[in-house]
Formats: C-alpha cells, structure tokens, sequence
C-alpha cells in the first residue's frame, strides 16, 4: 500500500507552509518518526516526522514551494510497495547508468522504469540518481560559494551533520580571494539567493508590520550598576544551579509588574474587528539571531519564574533556536518582545514590532560612563532601553510610564526580585 503524508496543521490558525528543504529523495528507505523534511511556517521552522516505516516513492512538492495545509506532499510506500518502490528506484538508476545490456534486461528495465515514472512526479521530485542533499543554512551556502568551498567535500559539525559556516572558514584555503558570481557582462559581479525559508517569511512580517501599524520608538537610559552588582553576588549560586545569568534574565523578569500596570503593552490588535485584545498572560518572546535569521521563540509564563529559572529557559531559547530544533509551542503565543544587539553593541535602535504585538523593548550596549549622582560626577554602568509601540493602541505618555517603571526597576532590583529560584506550577 501506499501512505500519501500531507502537510499537517501546525496549528495557531497557520494555512500554509513552504518547503524549505527535503532531509530525503525518492526510493531511501525512512522509519517511523524520521525527519522527512523542514517546512517555513509564519516564523515557525518545523521538520514534519515520517508517520510510517517504508520508502519513500514521491516527493510531490519542490523546494521553495508554498501549499496549503492538507496538501500530499509525499508519498510512502509500504510492505510489498516498498520492495517494488525501492526495486524500481533502482532499476532507474541502473539505467541511467546504462545498467540494461540485453534485450530482457532492456524490456524489464522498461517495464520498471514505466512503474517507476508512475510513482515519482517529474516536476518535483528527487529522483534515486540524485546526491543526496547537502545539509546547510542558505547563508552557510552563499558563504561556501564566496569563499569557493564544495560543501559536498564537508563534515558537518553542526546537529545531524549540518554544515556550519566554521566549518566552511575551515576549509577555506588562507588568503582564497572570494570570486562572486559574475552576471554577462564581466565587469558586473552579482550573486542572486534564493529568498527562502525563514528570510522570506521575515521579510513578509516585516513588511507586514511597517505596513499596518503606526510605530514610534520612545528611548531613555538606564543605569545597569545594580543589576551588575547583584549579578555578582548572585553568580555563584547561579553557577552552582548550572544558570548562565546576564543581564537579559532581569529585563524579562523587570518587565513583568510594569506589563501589568500598563495593559495595553500587553496586547495585541486585531485589524479584521478593530479591537484591542488585553492579554492576561505574560508570554515574552525573545528576538535571537540565527544563520537563517532573526527568529523569536517564547517565554511562556514568564510571571511564574524567578530570575534562575528565567536564565535558564532563555538560554535553552536561544540554543534551541540556533540549532534548528525549537518545538512549535515555543513560537506562538508571544504577548511581548524584548530583543538586545548583545556582543554588537550599540548606541540605540529602533526595533520593528512583531506584529500583531503592540510594543517591542531593545536592551542595548552596556558600558562604563560618567554620570551625575547626588552632584558628584561617578562612574556607572549605563545603556539604553528603546522601546518602539503602535502609537495606534498605545500613546506616548502611556510607553514613557511603562519604560520609566521598567527603569526604576532595574536599578533598583533587591526589593522586588525576591526567591532567585521560584518556579510556579499553576
């Protein structure tokens, strides 16, 4: 028998998904719950698992290709049709080997080939001949081409052999000149990729967002000295607890009362009915960048965790987001954003909203400068917090207040951060 897999619903009301990449071509042999391939949600990167054990015999859909939720895009076959599947796969590449040398030979492998081009869809399928696919990000892939590495020649160090852009710096020869592609007129040189994957689906949010809302961005400084201070007298138990601690964990953990004051930054808009939905939960995204690009898995519940614990799921966010292995769950729902340029630093940016959310905090360089305390000239540990919001749900006054409450808490953290480790169940 034949088992025709269809693109699931990955659910939070998606309709459809682009195929990023197929993890196997037509005739390999797949169990069940083996990845069968990566599909491009709305900032969701997901690979859908095999739900049978047999070989595969179609691949109906081409990489690069949007289609609907319930749409076959491969095909299993099973018990007898496995067998014959992989038999006729390998008649085809035997013939395409100039394998068939006599005339029975020649009518069998017609025979098989007939049987064979009836299972596998020519348009879009992988055939049995092809290599099996390189696994590589598209900017690990423009980077190989840049610097003239084959990525077929590499051992991929990343999860499940990925290769990883370190791996092709390694490679490279030193001093290698990137040669760019060259359009046809010699004096021209241009690289055309591919918009695939999770860099079209952030260039559609993006643009979705700057298209509806009405964003501004308010900026203050904050004085980080007694984060820092805290952090250190904070760090051994943190060590102890396996808790990586920065200072990303106390923004998380200083937004959640001011969130509460103020409502409306808790919140979404719903342009189809013209309201505004007041959310009751704190579920806070965090912007992290990948090789693929800019992706915000979630912190749920944030409100119920205490600082270590905040810490820890952050981190296991952000690993699991650059690894490609994030879980559905942890990409919906989000109520808020909070993203930082981190090691890049920088002086303020104005962040786009992730649209439908209303409000949107970056955390920016940290660094030693003068101040002006109890008039006396000090050094402090000073950056910006710019905070950009739909001016259509949220006004100016309303995002100082919150942004000022988020401020004074971090400089003052002692009285409100309270057991480091609490963890509610509810």
């Amino acid at each position: 028998m034949q088992y025709d897999v269809k693109l699931p619903d990955i659910g939070e009301g998606v309709a459809e998904g682009e195929i990023v990449r197929w993890l196997v071509s037509a005739g390999d042999s797949v169990t069940e719950e083996q990845p069968l391939v990566e599909v491009m949600t709305d900032k969701a990167s997901v690979e859908i698992p095999s739900p049978r054990t047999g070989t595969i015999s179609a691949i109906h859909v081409a990489e690069g290709a949007v289609v609907p939720v319930g749409t076959v895009i491969v095909s299993i076959a099973i018990g007898n049709a496995a067998t014959t599947a992989a038999s006729a796969s390998g008649v085809t590449q035997s013939l395409a080997h100039g394998g068939a040398s006599t005339p029975a030979a020649a009518a069998a492998g017609a025979a098989a080939e007939a049987s064979a081009s009836a299972i596998v869809v020519p348009a879009a399928s992988v055939t049995a001949t092809a290599a099996p696919r390189v696994q590589a990000a598209p900017a690990v892939r423009a980077l190989a081409k840049q610097l003239g590495v084959a990525l077929e020649t590499l051992a991929g160090s990343g999860p499940g052999g990925t290769i990883t852009g370190d791996d092709v710096k390694r490679a490279a020869s030193p001093g290698a000149s990137p040669e760019p592609a060259r359009s046809p007129r010699a004096d021209e040189p241009e690289e055309r990729i591919a918009l695939r994957g999770l860099r079209r689906k952030i260039a559609e949010h993006m643009r979705r967002s700057v298209a509806t809302t009405a964003a501004f961005t308010f900026v203050a400084e904050c004085d980080f000295t007694a984060v820092i201070e805290h952090r250190e007298r904070a760090r051994p138990e943190a060590l102890a607890s396996g808790t990586k601690l920065t200072f990303l964990p106390y923004v998380f953990c200083a937004v959640i009362e001011p969130l509460r004051r103020y409502p409306l930054l808790n919140s979404s808009r719903e342009d189809a009915t013209h309201e505004i939905v007041l959310k009751r939960f704190y579920h806070l995204g965090l912007a992290t960048s990948t090789d693929d690009g800019l992706t915000v898995p979630i912190l749920h519940h944030a409100d119920r965790l205490g600082l270590f614990a905040v810490a820890r799921e952050l981190e296991r966010l952000a690993q699991a987001a650059r690894a490609r292995k994030l879980e559905v769950e942890d990409l919906h729902g989000g109520t808020f954003t909070i993203t930082s340029t981190g090691a890049h630093g920088g002086v303020l940016a104005t962040p786009i909203l992730h649209h439908p959310q209303v409000a949107i905090l970056g955390v920016h360089e940290v660094k030693k400068r003068p101040a002006v305390v109890n008039d006396q000239i000090v050094i402090r540990s000073l950056g910006n917090l710019s905070l950009s919001l739909d001016h259509r749900v949220v006004d100016g006054a309303v995002g100082a207040d919150f942004l000022y409450a988020v401020i004074e808490r971090l400089q003052s953290p002692e009285p409100w951060l309270g057991d480091l480790r609490r963890v509610d169940t509810e």
